[in-house]
């Protein structure tokens, strides 16, 4: 009776500091487990925010379907692309130093950059404008998507460091005038991590740990994790006819460099890991205005324009949607269950996040599996529609 009591109270508690109704939080771990039990998944980690509480943090499933190892909610994730908006951020951090603008040419900073061409037709010329470093923010530079012939095993073996990396970019010619399109580019992100890495004086990774995780407190999030957490990794899947199959066939899943180990190029494309834990320091801190626990680590005036649209009407990454600095961005809530203005990014295995300023509410969803969507959808449903004021 005792505990029933307790229960209940702290429930109503948690319904006062959130507007978020306890019930309909403790339903999403169980709609979680049923994807497992049908054996789509593993396991996820979720967790939903509001009003600077966390209100909901849970594991369901395993992180090792033939082991039957039990998910903890400290399990440690590849995040993959949820890595860029936090490379962005560290951009933004230098323009607020007054050493880059967002309307700076990569060039001014990366002289390696000069003479860039374009490709079209089959003929090379000069571009009509010179690639800024918000093209490269916005997806809209022209440059491609994954490594060109000669390093295209960069993904697998990051064997070149990212200056290396970077100077090959600033040799291959560009698909479309800047500006002109939306075209996601894993190289534009890498560049734009080299220009921190030039501008701030240390390897883009201390940058990160140094100026953004460090101070957030955010103990168990690296490019490199160290040996003695590599046990909390859960393993990675690929959905191939509607199941998850271990994904030994790529080198950061379950091959050569799931652990980075010896790894030379920090893949700022998408190298990072984090639990649920850390990522709400880092999404509370942008919901705060760019500061939390004293530590101020953007201005607000920075937050508002990574958070904008910036990409017009150009076709980006799904309905509704439209694209920031480095965030997907929802501008019309009638093709997305995301309130207009809601800011997030997803990762290749699965993982995703939202930030709604409007509903002041953070959800996270954590899995390690390429291949659908069904799961994180119904998570952020379930989270949604568990606001009652």
């Amino acid at each position: 009776m005792l505990r029933l009591l307790i229960l209940l109270c702290s429930g109503l508690a948690l319904l006062a500091q959130t507007g978020l109704d306890p019930a309909r939080l403790a339903k999403i771990p169980v709609r979680m487990k049923t994807f497992v039990d049908a054996g789509t998944m593993a396991g996820t980690v979720t967790l939903v925010a509001r009003h600077g509480k966390i209100a909901a943090l849970d594991a369901a499933g395993y992180t090792d379907i033939e082991s039957k190892q039990a998910m903890r909610t400290d399990a440690i994730f590849q995040l993959h692309s949820m890595t860029k908006p936090v490379v962005a951020m560290a951009a933004m951090m230098l323009a607020e130093e007054g050493k880059l603008s967002i309307l700076d040419p990569v060039e001014k900073h990366l002289p390696e950059f000069r003479g860039l061409r374009l490709l079209e037709g089959g003929t090379l010329r000069k571009p009509a404008r010179l690639i800024t470093i918000r093209d490269l923010m916005t997806h809209t530079s022209g440059m491609v998507l994954n490594p060109p012939a000669g390093i295209g095993e960069l993904h697998g073996a990051l064997h070149k460091t990212l200056a290396e990396v970077v100077l090959i970019y600033s040799q291959t010619p560009i698909e479309f005038e800047p500006g002109s399109k939306w075209q996601y580019s894993n190289a534009g992100i890498a560049t734009l991590a080299r220009i921190v890495e030039v501008l701030g004086g240390i390897p883009f990774e201390k940058f990160l740990e140094t100026r953004i995780f460090t101070p957030l407190g955010m103990k168990d999030t690296y490019i490199y994790p160290p040996k003695e957490k590599w046990n909390r990794m859960p393993t990675a899947y690929i959905l191939k006819d509607g199941k998850p199959l271990k994904y030994t066939a790529d080198p950061l899943g379950e091959g050569a460099m799931k652990f980075r180990d010896g790894a030379k190029y920090p893949l700022p494309e998408g190298g990072l890991y984090s639990t649920a834990s850390d990522l709400y320091l880092l999404y509370q801190m942008l919901l705060n205005g760019g500061q939390l626990n004293g530590h101020r680590i953007l201005s607000r005036h920075s937050l508002e324009t990574m958070t904008k649209v910036h990409t017009g009407t150009l076709s980006t990454n799904g309905p509704g949607m439209g694209y920031g600095l480095a965030w997907a961005v929802a501008r019309d809530s009638a093709a997305t269950p995301l309130s207009e203005g809601t800011y997030g990014h997803g990762g290749r295995y699965g993982t995703y996040c939202f930030i709604d300023p409007k509903r002041d509410m953070i959800g996270i969803f954590m899995i390690h599996r390429e291949g659908g969507s069904e799961e994180r959808n119904a998570f952020v449903n379930m989270a949604y529609g568990a606001i009652i004021d």
